[in-house]
């Protein structure tokens, strides 16, 4: 009979920042990251980019190119930023809508509230759903985006091979994340604001240092640019292409599903 001890399977791990821990655990400690940081978020967002997010993602829509009539998913969509953005040039009017999906409901009470108040009320949808299993049914979007979320999920390949399942044919996707490693002329500030700045604005503003250093940390950890466009050709998706946005230090990543 063979040793209990020596008979057990290792747990398998995962990044989380620059920590290892069982992948059974990623999920919820990055939940709690953004349960802590949700009412300050959209703020924090502002702070930390100089409101360069705004022209990051106004970039990301136009270069999706939304028509009238079309079907988007927004992964990973917390508080709603580019569906809202998007929502306009879908035109809920000719049957358009824009599906919010996130693991964090704190960020979709928050999203949903502010498109109340907008008077977004038409073809917006708030869905409480997990990137890597996610409760759409194949074939049934034309647009799928995903910002600044998919360095947060346990297996990015997974979450790739969901947005090809529910992408009809002929439907596109695109993410917009954080790159690994800014330009050689910006790296060195770049660093500098990640590791010493970045935290304390969100120790001061968000009162939560630790989410905001993991935050930096995952970005690090994330695969560069042209490797994410091999996992994401990997998933089945095809013409992978990225665009570099203010020196690196974020990028686009467009395919199709064909």
């Amino acid at each position: 009979m063979r040793n209990k001890e020596t008979s057990e399977q290792p747990k398998a791990e995962t990044d989380f920042g620059f920590r290892r821990v069982p992948e059974t655990a990623k999920a919820p400690l990055v939940r709690a990251v953004f349960d802590s940081v949700a009412s300050r978020y959209d703020l924090m967002n502002d702070l930390m980019s100089g409101f360069i997010h705004r022209r990051w993602k106004d970039a990301m829509v136009a270069w999706l190119a939304p028509r009238p009539g079309q079907m988007l998913l927004d992964v990973a969509g917390g508080t709603g930023d580019i569906a809202c953005r998007a929502l306009k040039r879908l035109d809920p009017e000719r049957g358009g809508a824009v599906v919010v999906c996130d693991v964090n409901e704190q960020m979709l009470d928050i999203g949903r509230a502010r498109a109340i108040d907008d008077g977004l009320l038409a073809g917006i949808e708030w869905v409480c759903g997990d990137a890597e299993a996610l409760p759409v049914a194949d074939r049934s979007v034309d647009l799928y985006t995903i910002g600044f979320g998919l360095r947060n999920v346990t297996h990015i390949k997974q979450a790739l091979v969901e947005a090809r399942r529910v992408l009809k044919p002929g439907g596109r996707f695109m993410c917009l994340e954080f790159a690994p490693a800014a330009a050689p002329w910006l790296a060195p500030a770049y660093d500098l604001y990640s590791f010493r700045v970045l935290p304390l604005i969100g120790q001061i503003v968000a009162g939560d240092r630790d989410a905001y250093a993991y935050l930096v940390e995952s970005i690090r950890r994330f695969p560069s640019q042209s490797a994410l466009c091999d996992l994401i050709e990997a998933a089945g998706l095809e013409r992978a292409r990225f665009r570099n946005l203010t020196g690196g230090v974020a990028a686009l990543h467009s395919a199709w599903r064909l």
